[in-house]
């Protein structure tokens, strides 16, 4: 494993050390000593595992492809951001919009994530360990959203497609989400995805998806838009 030293040196000198390695073909990059900082191992399109070894701010590891990010530490707002494939994991909590317009591949934030985590994703896999915050699954449009804790207002608001997995309390549905409980098959898939990453989880999850009224605007229904907007 190679090792790339963040003190002394600015984002984009890491980022750039971090992109050397990986065209070297290197398969295993420690980042050590973070200190918070935004955007690193953004854009990276190869498989390679890194880890960053304390806290990282903004958006790391985002427009990713393929790449394989553990973050020791929370993360700050953006974690994973338009991840396209591969495999993020938090193993502390993330900041708002975790995972946010995800294509592809799974994100897990061992914690609490922050408002909006999921927001307009496309694909893919979000699994929330604890709670997640408000305007979760926003305008979501692909995919699946797993949340062992509560769960905040606005869940799934305005959501086109997917679905979202709530094992604690929901404090409200957003615009147009509907709730019903999970099946038996998909409680075992939600299990296995939970074994899979060491995450503790309630036995029972219930099942949020849209309720399609959102849809195609059709003036007869302008009460509903009224209440949407």
């Amino acid at each position: 494993m190679k090792t790339v030293e963040c003190q002394g040196r600015t984002v984009r000198q890491i980022n750039e050390a971090i992109r050397r390695l990986v065209e070297d073909g290197e398969p295993e990059i420690l980042v050590r000593h973070p200190g918070a900082r935004h955007n690193l191992a953004v854009a990276v399109v190869r498989d390679v595992a890194i880890t960053i070894d304390g806290p990282a701010g903004y958006y790391a590891g985002g427009m990713s492809d393929g790449i394989r990010l553990r973050v020791r530490g929370s993360a700050g707002w953006g974690v994973a951001e338009c991840l396209m494939s591969g495999e993020v994991v938090v193993e502390g909590n993330a900041g708002n919009g975790a995972a946010a317009s995800i294509r592809g591949g799974t994100v897990v934030i061992r914690g609490d994530a922050a408002a909006r985590a999921g927001i307009a994703m496309k694909g893919g896999l979000l699994v929330i360990g604890g709670r997640a915050g408000y305007m979760t699954g926003f305008m979501m449009q692909r995919g699946t959203i797993i949340i062992c804790g509560d769960a905040g207002e606005a869940l799934a608001d305005s959501m086109y497609e997917g679905v979202v997995f709530v094992g604690g309390r929901i404090a409200e549905l957003g615009n147009d989400a509907v709730v019903s409980d999970a099946s038996p098959g998909e409680l075992r898939e939600i299990q296995a995805t939970l074994a899979r990453y060491g995450l503790p989880g309630p036995k029972a999850f219930r099942k949020v998806v849209s309720g399609r009224k959102l849809w195609n605007y059709d003036k007869k229904e302008l009460d509903v838009w009224k209440a949407a907007f």
